[in-house]
């Protein structure tokens, strides 16, 4: 680890991770306080450093007017750094979309074939080609929109892509949709609502999407979605519990880094329940894209 000078970063994959506004501004107070603690990433090009992980600091180090921050250097070719940032992707907490983000970037810039990525990273060609695929049917205007954060990256993978997938949906009308509801601040189901109005309603309903007015259109489509007299209780308290599902997984990822879980008690116990919550991963999986499936053919 050495000390580098700001002004000495190319910061030109920025756009290949997603910006969290939230957790950068949580970032920005801790790093205020203590400094940065965990050293950027990024490969050496003659005098210059191209970050690859770290930008989240970067942006803090630059609005606190700090002159260096503490860096390794991962290699001294793109290609090579990119290999290290996706070997370690779930330590560097890489989201599906910047993996596949950074897979296309090797396969585009770097020429290399399916076979020679799955072969670099110790993946399968299978591995390699989900993301690929995920890449290639995202337009440059919707991953701009996903990785700058004017559009939920949640409300994109299980409202709008399942239409692509299985409606036939095109990558132009999905791009259009997006591009509309960007910077709304909308709620993920609110976005889920608009989706199937969008994609399976009128063309009346699509052109006041298309114009920004989705306050009556959203208000039609909550009271299209339950019988008058609401869900039955059953369903309400379902309902509830996939929103309670939802706020704590969000909140385990947003915690799981944090410098302040340090002591032993804390790790011997909260190891014995994520082995539960491991054992119990892949059924959990299977049973809410299973009722996800039922929810899209309703």
């Amino acid at each position: 680890m050495v000390e580098i000078e700001l002004s000495s970063l190319d910061v030109r994959y920025e756009g290949h991770r997603l910006r969290d506004l939230l957790g950068e501004a949580r970032l920005l107070a801790a790093i205020a306080e203590r400094g940065i603690v965990e050293p950027l990433e990024g490969v050496d090009e003659g005098a210059r450093h191209v970050l690859l992980n770290g930008f989240k600091r970067w942006r803090c180090a630059r609005k606190l007017g700090l002159g260096s921050l503490p860096y390794v250097s991962l290699g001294e070719d793109a290609a090579t750094g990119i290999v290290a940032v996706l070997r370690a992707a779930n330590e560097r907490g890489l989201s599906l979309l910047e993996q596949a983000s950074f897979v296309g970037e090797l396969k585009r810039l770097h020429r290399m074939s399916v076979s020679e990525i799955a072969e670099t990273l110790s993946r399968s060609k299978a591995w390699v080609s989900l993301r690929l695929g995920l890449f290639s049917e995202m337009s440059p205007v919707v991953r701009e929109k996903l990785f700058s954060g004017a559009f939920p990256v949640y409300a994109y993978m299980y409202s709008v892509r399942p239409f692509m997938r299985i409606n036939g949906v095109s990558k132009a009308e999905a791009e259009e949709f997006v591009a509309a509801l960007s910077g709304k601040r909308l709620s993920v189901r609110e976005i889920g609502y608009l989706a199937h109005g969008y994609f399976r309603g009128p063309e009346a309903f699509r052109e006041q999407i298309r114009h920004g007015n989705v306050a009556l259109p959203l208000e039609q489509l909550k009271r299209s979605a339950q019988p008058a007299g609401g869900c039955v209780p059953f369903e309400q308290t379902m309902l509830k519990d996939i929103e309670s599902a939802q706020k704590y997984m969000q909140r385990i990822s947003a915690k799981s880094r944090d410098k302040r879980l340090s002591s032993p008690g804390f790790f011997a116990q909260a190891q014995l329940l994520l082995a539960g919550l491991l054992s119990r991963a892949q059924a959990f999986t299977e049973s809410v894209r299973h009722l996800h499936d039922r929810c899209g053919q309703a």
